[in-house]
């Protein structure tokens, strides 16, 4: 088989394109291959698919997927159409995509490989610039975004993570039933996550069932002001709730550990994780160690059963129920005489009605909680980000669950 009929095959190269010559480079350490187009066939103009009038023709250059040990880089002489609405455009080539200086194949690769790892790293193993690296992933996202289904999820979760130092953030929201992101807005604030609402008609925002998020006051307003009946889809998660009255029982361990300490007492002395750790991933031998000091009259353990308590109230089924059984929890915490606990207990108070919700309605920011996980992992593996929007780019690239590839590639 000749070299030109070689490259045409392999390329998928087809009338009215044909490969004129294949050029060998070793110098260079490269291959060329020469692509024209036979002119028979009327063009068509790139943007709005009618055709033109001819103009003119315009070499232009693609890399490709390596032969062996040389880069393969294409060269075509592309015609140019006089489109009336258009004016003078280049067509459209059936390798590569109409932005980009790279086939799709040579991108799908490129997006293989950003899968595993950073951008730095894929820029160093594919011989290109990291702005190079970097555009094929905005690319990307920017397909994948511009693809994705406009069916509205039914349950969301709103969540923040950090950009950088210095109290920087980012407002995430994810799509509880798939576990993907669907919109990252800078700062968190209500306009944050106004801007995800703007999107969406409203029949969508009247769809939304449930919203799930931490107790913070510019979600709350966002999603009161944008989603019917909020105050009946707004769920507080449990992982919230339990962080909180894990910090107030660790302030009460220090705050007593610090008495005991004075009077030559020594009990809670490393005892940090047998307080905070859930019952339920402590071993038979752990929790049987623990048992004295659960059992104690210290204020530690009766902060401690306040928690544990607390935690077994996200079992309910019925509303009512689980108001009433709050309210009696409510009532212990309140009168409990352990500053940090009430602290807690004023703060479950205020958001009580979330709270009921999310019983009801079943809901956690499990997925959420998860997804922040990962955009960490994300930021620590790329050591940091300085440039937000790339940082954006990142978390959808990741996270979005998008159809990244060029058309006509599938994996």
């Amino acid at each position: 088989m000749r070299d030109k009929q070689l490259y045409s095959q392999i390329l998928g190269i087809e009338s009215p394109w044909f490969v004129s010559e294949v050029e060998l480079s070793l110098q260079d350490q490269q291959v060329r291959v020469f692509i024209e187009h036979n002119g028979k066939k009327a063009c068509k103009c790139s943007v709005c698919d009618k055709p033109c009038s001819g103009y003119d023709h315009i070499t232009q250059k693609w890399r490709h997927l390596d032969t062996c040990q040389f880069q393969t880089i294409l060269v075509a002489r592309v015609p140019r159409t006089q489109c009336p609405e258009h004016k003078v455009l280049a067509i459209n080539v059936p390798w590569a995509e109409s932005d980009s200086r790279y086939t799709a194949l040579f991108e799908a690769l490129v997006i293989d490989w950003l899968k595993e790892a950073t951008t730095k790293a894929v820029a160093r193993q594919m011989k290109l610039g990291w702005n190079a690296i970097d555009g094929i992933q905005q690319r990307a996202v920017k397909r994948g975004l511009a693809r994705r289904d406009a069916k509205p999820p039914k349950r969301i979760a709103v969540d923040e993570t950090s950009f950088q130092k210095h109290h920087e953030y980012v407002t995430v929201v994810t799509d509880h039933d798939q576990g993907v992101v669907i919109h990252v807005s800078d700062d968190r604030k209500s306009d944050s996550l106004n801007e995800y609402f703007d999107t969406l008609p409203y029949d969508h925002k009247e769809g939304i069932e449930c919203v799930t998020m931490d107790m913070s006051k510019a979600y709350i307003k966002s999603v009161s002001e944008n989603v019917p009946d909020a105050d009946q889809k707004i769920a507080f998660d449990k992982f919230h709730v339990a962080q909180s009255l894990g910090k107030a029982v660790n302030k009460v361990r220090i705050e007593e550990n610090k008495a005991l300490v004075n009077q030559g007492v020594e009990l809670l002395k490393g005892t940090r994780y047998d307080w905070l750790t859930n019952p339920e991933n402590m071993s038979e031998e752990q929790w049987d160690n623990f048992e004295p000091l659960r059992n104690s009259t210290l204020k530690t353990a009766r902060a401690w059963a306040i928690r544990q308590m607390a935690m077994s109230l996200w079992n309910y089924k019925s509303r009512a129920w689980a108001i009433k059984a709050w309210k009696r929890w409510l009532c212990w915490a309140q009168r409990c005489r352990l500053e940090p606990i009430k602290e807690v207990a004023r703060t479950v108070k205020e958001h009580l009605w979330g709270i009921i919700n999310a019983i009801v309605l079943e809901a956690n920011n499990g997925r959420a909680e998860g997804v922040n996980s990962k955009i960490q992992s994300l930021k620590n593996r790329a050591c940091g980000f300085r440039n937000r929007e790339r940082y954006k780019t990142a978390i959808y690239f990741h996270l979005g669950g998008l159809d990244l590839y060029p058309t006509g590639v599938r994996r």
